[in-house]
Formats: structure tokens, C-alpha cells, sequence
């Protein structure tokens, strides 16, 4: 059968991926024991891409470490400056631009969210990158407010697929065996937010496995279009 294809990036148990814009000379600061696969773009250009790949916690442990390390090298290089203020951190992500609207919200009420909660500064940028379909989102703060904005963005971009999901696998795990049928999530490709699944089995399993996450993606619809009609677990 034809997979079905879904939105977005996985639930808070599965691996995640986040890109970012680092200068070459900042991007030696990322090694570090945080649990997350790490991949730079190679090249000579001023700017790598820099890929971060695990699961949730070891990616905002990844983003941690790199908001410490940024700040740190900040402080030093002040010692042989008159400055007085201390610059804020900056990070560059790269976001593709089909999910730039989930984070900026109707009327640009959910970045203006983050904003407020976080204390961060969050700018997504108008344009697309050079011959590329993503686009920059610049977060600017102290290590915990990057961390924190880090974190919101990752829930952003781990809706819906993850209300399928359910918190560690209950909800998928659910309609499995109800269904008898097996279902498998593919990972998203990269540069891509789809993700497929896959359902095999009789074809009396496969009609109720479809079935199932066809009456979750409703209620999940039903929840975003009023979210007081039901609470989600």
C-alpha cells in the first residue's frame, strides 16, 4: 500500500534533527560528550552547517554546551576590551521554511510567546538561504534563555506526528494492537518535514490500523482548531 505521509518531526522520545549556522573558527567548540551526533558541512566557506542529530535531551545538552562555550569565549575576549556590557550569545539556526509559520503563530503570537517566556531575542528571517529551502532563525540571550527557546522551538517542530506518537510510543503502541497490524515511522529526511508510515498486515488490520490514525489526526485537528475541547495525552 501507499504510505501515509505526515507532518513534522517525531514525539519527545524519538530522534530529532537541528541544523545550525556556525563560523568555522566556533564550530571546534561543539565536540563534546552531550549524547548527540554532530555533522559539519565541509567546505571553505566563512559558514558551516552544522547537524545535530538525537534524541531531545542530548540535543538541548548539545545546545547547552555550545551556549556556555559561546559565552565563555565572549568573556574572554572582553578582558582585553573597555567594554562594560556584556554582548548577549547568538545562535543561528536553520529551520526549514514550511515550519518557519508554526514558529512564528497567527499573527506572529507564537514567537512573540517565546520572546516573553524565555527572555530571548528570536528573529526568523524573510528570506531563504542561498539555493536552499530553509531559512535562518537567529536567537540571541543568555545560555539559559537560548536553552529555554531551544527547547519551545523543538516542541514546535515535534507537533502533531508526536500527538500520533503519544508520550513514549502509548498512543502508536496502542492502535498496533488494536489494528494486529505493524506500523513503522520513518525518520524525516533531511531538509524535509514528512515523515511516512508505514502499516503492513491483512488487509482487515491494515483497514483499522488506517482507520485509528485517521480518528487521532481528527481529534488532533479538532484540539489545534479549538484547544479547549480536549487536552491531549
Amino acid at each position: 500500500m501507499e504510505p501515509i505521509k505526515v507532518q513534522s518531526e517525531g514525539g519527545l522520545n524519538v530522534t530529532l534533527t537541528i541544523r545550525l549556522l556556525m563560523h568555522g573558527k566556533e564550530v571546534g567548540s561543539i565536540i563534546g560528550k552531550s549524547g548527540a551526533r554532530i555533522n559539519i558541512s565541509e567546505g571553505n566557506c566563512p559558514e558551516r552547517i552544522v547537524t545535530i542529530t538525537g534524541p531531545t535531551d542530548a540535543i538541548f545538552k548539545a545546545f547547552a554546551m555550545i551556549a556556555y562555550k559561546f559565552e565563555e569565549d565572549i568573556i574572554n575576549s572582553m578582558s582585553n576590551s573597555p567594554a562594560t556590557s556584556k554582548p548577549p550569545v547568538t545562535l543561528r539556526l536553520v529551520v526549514p521554511a514550511s515550519q518557519c509559520g508554526s514558529l512564528i503563530g497567527k499573527g506572529g503570537s507564537k514567537i512573540k510567546e517565546m520572546r516573553e517566556s524565555t527572555g530571548a531575542q528570536v528573529q526568523v528571517a524573510g528570506d531563504m538561504l542561498p539555493n536552499s529551502t530553509e531559512r535562518a532563525v537567529t536567537i540571541s540571550g543568555a545560555p539559559e534563555a537560548i536553552i529555554q527557546c531551544v527547547k519551545q522551538i523543538c516542541v514546535v517542530m515535534l507537533e502533531l506526528i508526536g500527538c500520533i506518537i503519544g508520550r513514549q510510543g502509548t498512543k502508536i503502541n496502542e492502535i498496533r494492537q488494536m489494528s494486529g497490524a505493524q506500523i513503522k515511522i520513518a525518520n524525516a529526511m533531511e531538509g524535509s518535514s514528512e515523515r511516512q508510515i508505514s502499516i503492513t498486515g491483512t488487509p482487515a488490520n491494515i483497514s483499522l490500523a488506517q482507520y485509528l490514525i485517521n480518528a487521532r489526526f481528527r481529534d488532533v485537528a479538532a484540539m489545534w482548531n479549538d484547544p479547549t475541547s480536549m487536552t491531549p495525552s
